[in-house]
């Protein structure tokens, strides 16, 4: 009994590691051309799995979008959004802005 204690102990430990070692803050941009279906929002990253869904943050405003490219490769950048995605985040003026992303 005191064996599995200490396994499910240090297996949720290990969840909660993984968890927050995948939240990352940096720059954003966006881009004007699509791969997407008109009005979706969708992002490129790096290294995310396509298909996989990332919450984005900035000034107040959390959206959801799907990994659907690569990129960007720009040093500093963490993620491109697209354009509908980069109007629902409110960053359109700003171009690149700070954000947080899970």
């Amino acid at each position: 009994m005191q064996a599995q204690t200490t396994f499910l102990l240090c297996l949720t430990s290990f969840l909660a590691v993984i968890s927050v070692a995948q939240a990352e803050s940096g720059l954003a941009s966006y881009y004007s051309y699509a791969k997407a279906g008109r009005g979706e929002l969708t992002c490129a990253h790096r290294t995310r799995p396509f298909g996989s869904v990332l919450k984005v943050s900035y000034s107040g405003r959390t959206i959801e979008c799907r990994v659907n490219d690569r990129g960007p490769f720009i040093r500093g950048r963490i993620v491109d959004l697209s354009v509908p995605a980069a109007r629902a985040l409110g960053m359109m003026s700003a171009g690149v802005v700070r954000v947080s992303v899970e």
